[in-house]
């Protein structure tokens, strides 16, 4: 028989697992609300990009052009990449003979010159700008309010998601693309000196396709490493498929979290730290632990605010892409 403290403990026993049920069940639906908020902005945001498409089918061959025909004038012509609902100039795939990154520049919108060769770690600029930029390879629990603030402050920024972070995250990441430009950061996350040139080149391939897929727009021709491990012959790979490799002046140390001995604090401290002309920042909209703490995210208001209170403005990198008859200097 159970007498009356082994009910009592049984009922406070029950009790214990219907609180962790409801705070479950609540958890849920927070996910569940915040992915359909993704869904109804991507929806609305691929109404828009589809009648962009309309308008910029041209000629049969542009309209034609596919992720193959791309990146083969891509690697051919080494320049040019289309930049739909971005509001820049869009070019049409062409052929053109085999030539280096910078050479048989066609007419559309390409990094200038001086960006290829070596990585970028500062946009070669006398102006007192910033670009905020963003890596997308683990969860999405930042991304939200990332967005949020950029969208409040009515700022640009430019998000750099893994191959397999657009399969994985298909609605973020077109909600990523109605406001923003969308680099390249490889399919799987690799070391690039572990892989040999025809690896390097897929990794890059299936990640363009894939953020494609998801974004339903025209990723920028801006390739970020994993790891930030470049050589100088991975650079040329990523180079000759048209892509400058956009690296950083910092990275904030974000995704280290509580755990890596990060704070809010430390993180501001480090993105002002680097301020400097053409400085560029990195940070991470998810959490690499899946703690689901992303400092980047709670840091963002207060690094802006640095920013700008030194005298600086955040800048757009896809104001830096030139057409094929300038003469490709990045503006001073």
């Amino acid at each position: 028989m159970v007498d009356g403290a082994g009910r009592d403990g049984a009922d406070a026993a029950r009790a214990e697992v219907h609180r962790a049920d409801a705070a479950r069940a609540e958890v849920h639906r927070a996910d569940a609300a915040r992915i359909e908020a993704y869904r109804a902005e991507a929806d609305r945001t691929g109404a828009a990009l589809a009648d962009v498409e309309k308008a910029r089918a041209g000629s049969a061959q542009a309209a034609d052009t596919g992720r193959r025909a791309t990146l083969a004038a891509l690697g051919a012509a080494g320049m040019t990449t289309a930049l739909a609902a971005t509001g820049f100039a869009r070019a049409a795939a062409e052929s053109a003979p085999d030539a280096a990154p910078r050479a048989h520049r066609r007419a559309g919108p390409r990094p200038p010159a001086a960006w290829f060769g070596a990585e970028l770690r500062r946009i070669p600029t006398t102006r007192e700008v910033v670009a905020l930029t963003f890596n997308a390879a683990w969860d999405e629990a930042g991304i939200d309010v990332v967005l949020a603030e950029l969208r409040r402050r009515k700022l640009p920024a430019t998000f750099f998601p893994t191959g397999a972070f657009a399969r994985a995250h298909p609605a973020a990441v077109r909600v990523m693309a109605a406001a923003h430009g969308l680099g390249n950061h490889s399919y799987s996350h690799p070391y690039f000196d572990d892989l040999d040139t025809s690896e390097r080149r897929d990794e890059v391939r299936r990640a363009d396709a894939a953020i494609r897929e998801a974004s339903g727009a025209e990723p920028l021709p801006f390739f970020r490493f994993p790891y930030s491990a470049t050589t100088d012959d991975s650079v040329a790979d990523v180079n000759d498929l048209g892509y400058a490799v956009i690296e950083f002046t910092t990275d904030t140390n974000g995704y280290l979290g509580p755990e890596g001995g990060m704070t809010v604090d430390r993180v501001v401290r480090r993105a002002v730290d680097a301020l400097a002309p053409g400085a560029v920042l990195q940070m991470h909209v998810g959490s690499n632990n899946g703690d689901g703490v992303v400092l980047d995210a709670r840091a963002l208001p207060r690094i802006i605010d640095a920013v700008q209170e030194a005298g600086y403005a955040i800048t757009d990198l896809r104001g830096f892409l030139t057409d094929a008859g300038d003469a490709g200097d990045t503006p001073g």
